[in-house]
């Protein structure tokens, strides 16, 4: 994507354009010159306070300066050479920027003809972007200067104007393809002072700009590791030339690298990005911890919650050994069906697939297969079948207890409730062994309940003693089950439309057929395995294969009590130009803690006055389906998955991360205060 389309998405011109420019642009000569000879211009850019311009290779948005000449007959003028550019990182975009005076210097030859003593008038059209953290405007000026032919004194400035370019390397850097990116060895004495290095590549389209950059030392060459850019491969680069800041004060220097050998290991420069997989155990038993609570709060979501009664209270009827046996076994499904979901996750994030945490509920296929066996559980509840080998009323040994385990753990985890949101993103940037060990914890968190119920008998005895109210109390608990169905039943609906839902529909149906007839022939003594087994997977590979097919794309049609309006990049610089604070909130019809806040908090008439008071811009992202967009933007704010909510005060730079769970007035109070 070009830096003019990036510019285009991310900044809002003014409707109506200030007289003056926010940037001042002159165009100045060194010196006077003979003709022939070559002399140094300077287009001088001056932001007022607050603004920035942007360098030759503007980064996620921005414009750089453009010049249109007008010169005398038999004149030329070079390239624009640019001063060290500085970083800028709004709403998880990487700009390459100027927040200060800065000068594009441009070499200037005279004609060989030009007459001594005279004037040589200059024109150029300039244009540029001129840009604040919420808003740009683009601007132009006609500017004008003249050149002396002849002798005389050179202006002081460009002395200064000079030194702040970047010094050119003298010799030519390597770099190789990485899995990851580029990297890149860059000649550099080992006694040469760096401090916070990044590098500024030319070439668009090649780098992730807000990606960590990596740098390292080993003797006389420092060592960068450069994340690609989603949209180039690794063999679209031949050459990579760039400028490396040194940080602070010092500087840097220009360079062209070619490929070739680049070393592995090296020493990591302090200050730098940390390496890929580098981590603190500190942050990792963190995460672990805050898997661990997450996973133990999944326990009450409505799906999960009748399953892990009917265990528990399964455990009353048997002895100790019986007790501890199933509970190991049912923590091994639950904790292995995390790291299986984990896995996949973390395998198909280094595929180059945008995917977070619940990457499974935004796939119409999976939803489907969901419905059909939140179907037959619901059946089973009610006393339609009884499936042997994983009795949910009387564990079945500890083969039913693992199925079960695997069960609650894969309908427990579309959503990041509380504690959880850190965890799951610290898993993103982990190494995969330390991400994997997360979400291992996520796994013991859920099973704890009923692990401590196998391992502890006075909390055993705290169960009701078995008897025949267990009958009823399974088919009480059909009905949470039940809504879990009418819940995925409207999911599918809201993912893929109406065909998609009719059929998976008609498939849970023909399921519910099925078992009734098994559970009468299991009445009559029948054997059912030989057909009802293959039935259902029949069922299942239908949902599989033919239910993503009729798919529609997805449509938001309801409106928004507070007027939401869908996320992008460019609705939010939109948004924050306004001046007006802006809420923006990411969610899905999957996610029961999205839902339940929306209610809560978020489409309220509470909420609706007060943000309709203070002028509060609303922006939502729908995770529903899965959406790249979405997913880098999450990335940025170190979130795996939803909800997320950002509250953008008037004039902040940069958002404040609300908690998961809102409250009735938290909204509201945030807008009372115009923050």
């Amino acid at each position: 994507m070009t830096a003019a389309f990036l510019a285009l998405l991310f900044c809002i011109a003014s409707p109506a354009q200030a007289a003056t420019n926010h940037i001042r642009a002159s165009l100045l000569a060194e010196k006077p010159a003979k003709p022939g000879e070559t002399v140094m211009l300077a287009l001088l850019m001056q932001p007022d306070k607050g603004w920035h311009g942007y360098w030759q290779n503007p980064g996620d948005a921005g414009l750089p300066p453009e010049l249109e000449w007008t010169l005398p007959a038999g004149a030329k003028v070079g390239p624009m050479q640019f001063p060290v550019p500085q970083t800028l990182l709004v709403a998880g975009l990487m700009n390459h920027v100027y927040e200060h005076e800065f000068a594009v210097l441009i070499p200037f030859t005279l004609p060989a003809d030009a007459t001594p003593g005279t004037t040589l008038p200059l024109s150029a059209k300039a244009s540029w972007l001129a840009c604040t953290d919420a808003v740009c405007v683009p601007e132009d000026a006609v500017l004008a200067g003249t050149v002396t032919v002849g002798d005389g004194p050179a202006d002081a400035r460009f002395a200064g104007w000079r030194a702040a370019l970047p010094a050119p390397l003298d010799r030519t850097g390597t770099f190789t393809a990485t899995k990851e990116g580029w990297r890149l060895a860059i000649p550099f004495p080992a006694g040469a002072k760096v401090d916070k290095p990044h590098f500024f590549v030319s070439a668009e389209g090649i780098v992730d700009y807000a990606a960590p950059q990596v740098f390292r030392r080993r003797d006389d060459l420092l060592i960068v590791d450069l994340p690609r850019s989603k949209s180039a491969s690794a063999e679209q680069a031949t050459t990579l030339a760039g400028v490396l800041a040194l940080g602070g004060d010092a500087g840097g220097i220009s360079l062209v690298a070619k490929a070739g050998p680049v070393p592995d290991e090296g020493t990591p420069i302090e200050g730098s990005a940390a390496p890929a997989g580098t981590f603190t155990f500190a942050a990792l038993w963190l995460a672990i911890l805050g898997a661990l609570a997450g996973g133990l709060v999944l326990n009450v979501m409505p799906c999960v919650f009748p399953i892990l009664s009917l265990k528990a209270l399964a455990l009353a009827r048997g002895n100790a050994e019986k007790a501890h046996h199933e509970a190991l076994a049912y923590t091994a499904g639950v904790v292995l069906a995390c790291l299986g979901l984990g896995a996949a996750m973390l395998g198909l994030r280094a595929a180059g697939e945008q995917v977070g945490w619940a990457f499974q509920l935004q796939d119409p296929s999976v939803v489907a297969v969901l419905l059909l066996l939140a179907v037959a559980i619901t059946a089973n509840f009610a006393g339609l079948f009884e499936l042997p080998g994983l009795s949910l009323e009387r564990g079945a040994g500890s083969m039913g207890a693992f199925g079960t385990g695997l069960l609650a753990a894969f309908v427990a985890t579309p959503c990041t409730g509380p504690f959880m949101a850190a965890a799951m993103g610290a898993a993103l940037v982990l190494p995969a062994w330390a991400a994997l060990a997360v979400f291992a914890a996520l796994g013991v968190g859920l099973a704890l309940p009923f692990l401590l119920l196998g391992f502890i008998p006075p909390l055993r005895r705290l169960l009701p003693r078995p008897g025949a109210w267990m009958n009823t109390f399974r088919r009480v608990m059909a009905v949470p089950m039940a809504l879990t169905v009418l819940a995925l039943g409207w999911l599918a609906w809201r993912l893929g439309g109406a065909s998609y839902a009719l059929f998976a529909l008609a498939l849970a149906i023909a399921l519910v057929a099925v078992l009734a007839i098994a559970g009468r022939m299991q009445k009559q003594g029948k054997p059912v395995a030989r057909w009802a087994a293959p039935a259902g997977v029949a069922l299942a590979a239908l949902a599989l294969v033919v239910t993503p097919r009729l798919a529609a794309e997805r449509a938001r049609g309801e409106e928004s009590l507070i007027g939401a309006k869908p996320f992008s990049a460019a609705a939010l610089a939109q948004a924050r130009a306004t001046g007006k604070p802006v809420f923006l909130y990411f969610t899905a019809d999957w996610c029961l803690s999205c839902k339940v806040n929306e209610g809560v908090a978020i489409e309220t008439d509470a909420t609706h006055d007060a943000f309709a008071k203070a002028g509060v811009q609303v922006l939502m992202g729908d995770w529903t389906r899965r959406d790249p967009a979405i997913t880098a933007f999450l990335e940025t704010q170190g979130a795996a998955g939803v909800p997320l909510y950002l509250w953008y005060p008037a004039g902040a730079a940069a958002p404040q991360k609300l908690p998961q769970v809102l409250g009735p007035e938290t909204l509201a109070g945030l807008a009372s205060t115009k923050s």
